[in-house]
């Protein structure tokens, strides 16, 4: 008896010390996260070049030494929380800005005028590729009878891994032809893309407003040295009503943007969860689901969902659904849009 309450107690004892210091290095990495995502947060920030490596080292050194080591006491990880939140507020209020040296195909914003049914969207982009950075910007304004409106379409291009794609909705406007839209970041002159800085305010989000001919050809034409990027177009099953009502909030969107810039993210302000943000609403049972992040695998979860055609097996379906062929024989044709569906499952009706 008494060697159990002996062996109990030092039993407790033991998972005492084990839970607080698990506990400690838990904290403690928690802060070294918040000292890393700050450091690089000044890193790719508006502060001018030269200084930034500088306040970026400079933060990380004085952060290892307050929670690392035997400099680490609790009024130094106290100072480490006061410095991080200056710099979290700091670095929310970096503004977005719509005045910049922007690339030419980006310079332009597309706004819209809606007068009940009609609806006139400026600036749409269309612009004349001899390569894919070879090439002439054009834009033109186009009227849409909203009462046209006949459904809606998903494509999804793939540059690399199959695991992640970028997503573009098109709007059918049946003899109107199609509008589509295209989420991206709005590069300045001489910037490319990087992940990871699409985490950190570098670039203002983009909704570039296009004819089908631009958008969809560029990357099944011209992008990957002229050999293409793999693009899927599907069919979307939502019922016109509900597509007018989404059409509507990306046309409020653009315009928003065009007074009230705004900044890309690359995890909740991206080409898909952007989509979801207009469709949502109208989908409030749409649960959350990991191929939303990894959005490579969307069209699977679309097919699951039966928001897409469902009367072919999905590998079936993925293969009509692959339009670079098509897109490489339409080429300039005015009727591009129609010659990529061509051989297409027919909606379901709604």
């Amino acid at each position: 008896m008494n060697s159990c309450i002996i062996f109990n107690f030092f039993t407790n004892k033991f998972m005492k010390r084990l839970l607080n210091g698990l506990g400690k290095a838990f904290i403690r990495f928690c802060l070294l996260a918040l000292a890393g995502w700050a450091t690089v947060a000044i890193f790719y920030s508006n502060l001018p070049m030269p200084i930034r490596p500088w306040v970026a080292g400079l933060f990380a050194i004085g952060s290892l030494l307050a929670l690392v080591g035997r400099y680490s006491t609790k009024p130094r990880r106290l100072g480490f929380l006061v410095a991080f939140t200056l710099v979290l507020t700091w670095w929310l209020f970096i503004p977005p800005s719509n005045n910049r040296d922007w690339q030419p195909d980006l310079a332009t914003l597309s706004w819209a005028d809606i007068a009940e049914d009609n609806v006139t969207v400026h600036n749409i982009r269309n612009c004349n590729y001899r390569t894919e950075t070879d090439f002439s910007v054009q834009h033109y304004d186009k009227t849409f009878a909203l009462s046209k409106l006949n459904g809606a379409d998903l494509f999804l291009v793939y540059w690399g891994s199959p695991k992640i794609a970028h997503t573009m909705m098109s709007f059918d406007f049946k003899e109107q032809g199609n509008i589509c839209f295209s989420i991206e970041t709005r590069k300045e002159m001489g910037e490319n893309y990087s992940t990871i800085k699409g985490f950190f305010r570098q670039y203002e989000i983009i909704y570039v407003v296009a004819d089908e001919r631009d958008l969809v050809r560029l990357r099944t034409n011209y992008r990957e040295k002229g050999k293409g990027e793999d693009t899927y177009l599907y069919r979307l099953n939502t019922s016109p009503e509900i597509v007018r009502k989404v059409f509507l909030s990306y046309l409020k969107e653009i315009n928003q943007l065009k007074e009230r810039p705004q900044w890309y993210n690359a995890l909740t302000d991206n080409c898909t969860t952007s989509i979801r943000k207009h469709t949502l609403p109208y989908n409030p049972n749409a649960r959350p689901d990991w191929r939303l992040i990894v959005n490579g695998y969307i069209d699977e979860m679309l097919y699951e969902r039966k928001t897409i055609d469902t009367s072919l097996p999905f590998a079936e379906l993925k293969k009509l659904s692959y339009i670079n062929p098509k897109a490489q024989a339409a080429d300039k044709d005015l009727a591009f849009s129609q010659l990529i569906r061509e051989r297409m499952p027919k909606k379901e009706p709604k």
